[in-house]
């Protein structure tokens, strides 16, 4: 029998959350040109980005129950369809509810991509569930890098704002090319032979929900400043905040990379995950102090400190639910991304009107005290696991190795 090509599908899964990441910092680096244009506010570019978070929610939440039954393969090509057809309509849009529907579409391909990938992953390497789900995502901050980088050169050379966001659709291409007539694997969930309905009562756990919680507010913390960096620390001393996007996302690509192994073999992922949200809000803390006298170089070593704390965040968060419920499948892993993107995209549009009304540098503070309810979580459940003899993840037994056609 044919068996599905791993190594290919992962360079996939890789390119695909790229594109991801590209979409978002070019849409945030080009906010001035496209506010100009369309004669809108802050807020009214704040809501656009919110539509991209709201169709990631629903796709994500639309395709979740029945990724077994649509199966990996269909739901990537909806995906690349979406991507292709929500640049376009960006791109070419006459009218500003055009230009807020197309990143609707947009992240309705973004939404299927997490919703695939992740559990993709999960199925493809059980034994190194955080480690591995690390290592992709550090794709995300990859396509930050790359699309930051296009859009500084683009700008040095006079390039539209519509030819940077068209450049998106490259990469794009090349992840449609590299899974077109691929074989996948079952999700972990179907392998080991547990039933829908189970899949279903873990998701309701009261452990699963509280940490789907913790997970919205993480991850508002690590991608809702990051839209809004240029514009912040553009207004608030005159800086390039996509450079500081380039190189904080230049950290965290590193960090995910070619570090994560070696943390991941000594802390836990909830002893990662407590570090994680106390560094990120003295981070947000110390960005929010930028002004017009504050050094370069201090933004420099502020931005460090953040992006170092909510570096892991996100795909430590989707390991813990791989690795605590694995009867929920893909249900579980996509539940934590979903609620994750949804809540980004609240506070995002909520930082646009803090931006307007109170200024650039409380739309940070705003974020950071949210921090305070993940810490006690995360400090309790190590004290638990200590009790308990430690962290400890739980095993499925493989029944069914049959695959997709």
């Amino acid at each position: 029998m044919h068996t599905h090509n791993r190594a290919r599908l992962f360079v996939a899964s890789c390119l695909a959350l790229t594109v991801t990441g590209m979409i978002f910092i070019i849409r945030g680096h080009i906010e001035s040109q496209v506010i100009e244009i369309y004669d809108i506010t802050h807020a009214d570019y704040g809501f656009v980005s919110a539509l991209a978070f709201a169709g990631f929610a629903t796709s994500m939440a639309a395709v979740s129950p029945m990724i077994d039954f649509l199966g990996m393969r269909n739901l990537l090509y909806l995906a690349f369809a979406f991507h292709i057809g929500g640049l376009l309509a960006f791109i070419f849009a006459p009218t500003y509810s055009i230009l807020a529907g197309s990143m609707f579409v947009a992240g309705m391909g973004n939404g299927l991509i997490e919703a695939i990938i992740n559990p993709l992953c999960a199925a493809e390497y059980p034994e190194q569930k955080t480690h591995k789900l690390n290592v992709l995502h550090a794709w995300w901050p990859g396509g930050l890098i790359i699309g930051g980088l296009l859009a500084l050169g683009m700008d040095m050379i006079n390039l539209h704002w519509r030819v940077q966001m068209g450049i998106i659709i490259l990469p794009t291409i090349v992840y449609g090319i590299l899974i077109f007539g691929q074989k996948f694997p079952q999700t972990e969930r179907v392998e080991a032979g547990v039933s829908t309905g189970d899949m279903f009562k873990e998701v309701i756990r009261p452990g699963f929900l509280l940490l789907m919680f913790c997970m919205m507010i993480t991850a508002m913390m690590e991608l809702a400043p990051n839209q809004w960096v240029e514009s912040v620390l553009k207004d608030a001393a005159e800086m390039s905040g996509t450079m500081i996007l380039v190189y904080g996302s230049g950290l965290m690509f590193i960090l995910r990379q070619f570090v994560v192994g070696a943390v991941a073999k000594r802390v836990s992922p909830i002893g990662i995950m407590l570090f994680s949200v106390t560094v990120a809000a003295c981070g947000l803390l110390l960005l929010s102090s930028v002004s017009g006298e504050t050094t370069a170089g201090m933004a420099y070593v502020y931005a460090t400190i953040f992006y170092v704390g909510v570096c892991y965040m996100w795909p430590t968060m989707l390991g813990i639910a791989a690795e605590r419920y694995p009867k929920g499948g893909a249900m579980t892993i996509n539940m934590m991304g979903i609620m994750g993107q949804f809540s980004v995209g609240l506070m995002i549009w909520r930082m646009g009107s803090v931006f307007d009304n109170m200024g650039p540098q409380a739309t940070f503070r705003y974020v950071a005290m949210f921090a305070i309810f993940p810490f006690i979580v995360f400090a309790a459940m190590m004290v638990r696991h200590r009790m308990a003899g430690g962290y400890k993840a739980v095993r499925l037994e493989k029944q069914n190795q049959s695959e997709e056609s």
